[in-house]
Parts: C-alpha cells; structure tokens; sequence
C-alpha cells in the first residue's frame, strides 16, 4: 500500500494534546485568474494555519486583474511563470504554462498540487502534476454543464481535469454525485462548499468600498439599479448585441431604473458596449471593479445580469435575484434554490424576465432567508483537513 501523500524529511503537525495530527506538506498551488486568485486566497491562508507549506504559483494569465487580488488577500507569490503573449492560442498558453511548471516540479518536489476550477492554468497544472507523478487537488471539481463545447474551452478542460485528480473537492453534493457517475471512487470524492464563499464572507466583513465605489453608491442612493457583466466567449458577437440592446431599451423604458455596466478589457466586449450604450444616460459603463467594490455594489442592486459563473454563486449569499445569460450552467444548484433564473440567449426572454423582475418584489421577498448551496465559509478549512490526511491508493 502507498501512502499519498508523502516525503522523507516530512514534519509532523503537532494537535492541541500533543499527538501528530498529520504530515506538513508542501503543497503547490497554481492560479492564473482573476477567479481563480479570488477561490485560491482562502485556501492558501487555510493551508498555513493548518501548518502546512504552500508555494504559491501562478501563469498570469489574468496579470492586471490578478496582482490587485494578491494584495488584497494578502498573498505570498513565490512564482510568476509569465506565460502570457498577446494574441496567442490556446495551445499555446496550455503549452508554456506546462513547460515553465516542470522545472518547479523537479526542483521542489512537492507532494501535491493544487488546482481550481477549469482555466487553461488549471489543465496545464493537473497535466504537469500527472505526468510528474505528483498527485492533484481538483478545488471546484465535478461541475458539469451537459455540453461539450460550452463554456468552452471551460467544459472540457474540468473534464480532463477530473480524470487526472487525486482529492476532488466538490462544492455541492450534485457535484459529488457527478462524479461518482463518471467512475471516481468515493473515497477521493469531497463535498467542501466553494472557498468562493468564504472570500466572500471575509470581505464584505472586513472590507469597506474604495472611494470610487463609495462615491459611485452614493450617485445610486435610492435609485434601483441593474448590476450587468458579460465577457464569455459564447456571449460574443450578436449574441451579446442583442442582450445589450434589450437592457439599453428597457432602461429607456423605466425610468426609475439605471444600468451599472463594468466593462471586460477584452475589446469585443468593449467595443459592443460603446457602440450599443452610446446615447443612454442612465447606463454607467465603468472600468472592471476590485473585488471588494463588485461585491459591495451586488449586494445593493435590485437586479444581476450575468453570464458568469462566479456570480451564480455569489447571488445566493448576496440574496440578490440573477438572471443568468447563458444556453445552460454548470451551477444549476442556483438556479434550484431560486436565486437565478436561465433564460438562455433569447433577447425576448430576457426582455419578459427583466419585466417580471422589477414589476413584482416577490423574487427578492423568496430571497431573503436563502442559504447559499455552495457553501457556508468554511470550505478552506475543510480542504486543509482533507489533505493533512494520508490517502491510501
């Protein structure tokens, strides 16, 4: 039988009684996104407590959006690969992040990896670990949305994934039953909730909005407001036109309501946006905010409007109603709950939800005591525990 994980010179964590409680390990953790920093931050802070060493690493592949995040959370980066070229494939970043990895494998021989959700970074880590014979913690793991090629290249990349782990941390007990239905042993299968949740919980308690942010929530004080991001692949092209132009017309149409629009850099969705919003004064199309000032303007907008999955599962903590901009969600536990509703990319059902939305208060009233299925705030902890205990393979 072998012990996973394991290392000759490892140091044992000692209990409150005085007896070993587990091995200190060194635990790799890879990021490259802005979602990915954003789940990571509690899991590396959890993994310390607990004693163990992290050796924080990421791709960059989100350099802008990430860095802030790091700050913000105050992490320790002991690695940028700095993958990242402009206007490069796929393949391409999939190809540098595993070759810049594998020189860190080989020379801090860690005893796992750990690896979040479903980015290109996320793939290329599972992929450098196995073939390196290191075992993998899939954080985010047994999502599935039903369809190969959407979200892509998200859908396939958490499949793959999932063949190469070791621990799945799964954040829902639907997640868990997925993959226990593709094969994975049950014994390697963990429901933790998703540490999105606890960064969450700490920021909107430990942080306040920036100034921008403070003054832009005094600019909407009484005022009902739509809180819109839109920035997925699939959502490109007229797709995204079509849902822009319904919210610019009903807008137009309600008086009382404004739109706050942050803005993805990505120049398709910038370019749609200025060209769709031109003449709208009551839309604010603003620069991408920090975390701390997204969640702290969700939390007061009467309505989300979002094609990203992280919002999916932050509305059900924010109680705030979603309409989900997406064909299908791999997070359908949102949707069952009540929280979001997915309307797919029919500009008239978008067009009859905005009206349901703000005609009746009867959503945010079913909203009001919800408990988020994705977790409670302490899914870091849980990952930490599960990984200071040897796994018998």
């Amino acid at each position: 039988m072998i012990l996973l994980p394991t290392s000759p010179d490892a140091n044992h964590l000692i209990s409150a009684n005085g007896a070993p409680s587990g091995p200190r390990l060194r635990i790799l953790c890879l990021f490259g996104t802005r979602p990915e920093t954003i789940k990571f931050a509690p899991v590396i802070h959890a993994l310390e407590k607990a004693g163990h060493e992290s050796v924080n690493v990421t791709s960059a592949q989100h350099r802008d959006l990430l860095y802030p995040l790091v700050k913000l959370f105050n992490l320790r980066l002991d690695h940028d690969l700095g993958v990242m070229k402009p206007g490069q494939s796929l393949n391409h970043v999939l190809s540098r992040v595993v070759e810049a990895l594998d020189p860190l494998l080989v020379s801090l021989a860690p005893d796992a990896i750990l690896v979040q959700g479903d980015t290109t970074t996320a793939l290329a880590g599972a992929l450098a670990g196995w073939n390196r014979r290191i075992p993998v913690g899939h954080i985010e793991a047994g999502l599935r949305s039903g369809d190969a090629h959407s979200p892509y290249p998200e859908e396939m990349n958490r499949r793959v994934i999932s063949q190469m782990a070791t621990w799945h941390f799964a954040a829902t007990e639907r997640n868990r039953r997925t993959l226990l239905d593709e094969g994975v042993s049950a014994a390697a299968v963990h429901v933790t909730g998703n540490p999105v949740i606890d960064a969450l919980h700490w920021t909107l308690k430990n942080l306040e909005p920036s100034p921008e942010a403070g003054k832009l929530l005094g600019e909407l004080a009484g005022e009902r407001f739509i809180l819109l991001t839109t920035h997925r692949r699939e959502s490109f092209g007229q797709v995204m036109r079509s849902n822009l132009e319904v919210l610019r017309d009903f807008i137009h149409a309600h008086r009382n309501v404004s739109l706050v629009f942050p803005v993805h850099p990505n120049p398709e969705v910038k370019a749609v946006a200025t060209s769709v919003f031109q003449n709208s004064p009551r839309v604010r199309l603003i620069d991408p905010l920090p975390y701390q000032d997204f969640l702290h303007l969700a939390s007061r907008a009467h309505l989300l409007v979002s094609d990203s999955g992280g919002v999916q599962e932050e509305a059900p903590s924010l109680r705030r109603p979603l309409i989900v901009l997406r064909e299908n969600t791999e997070r359908p536990e949102a949707v069952d709950c009540g929280a979001a509703r997915l309307i797919g990319n029919d500009p008239e059902a978008l067009r009859a939800s905005l009206e349901n939305a703000w005609l009746s208060d009867s959503w945010h009233q079913q909203l009001s005591t919800l408990s988020n299925p994705y977790g409670d705030g302490r899914s870091a902890e849980r990952i930490a525990s599960i990984l200071a205990v040897p796994l018998a393979v």
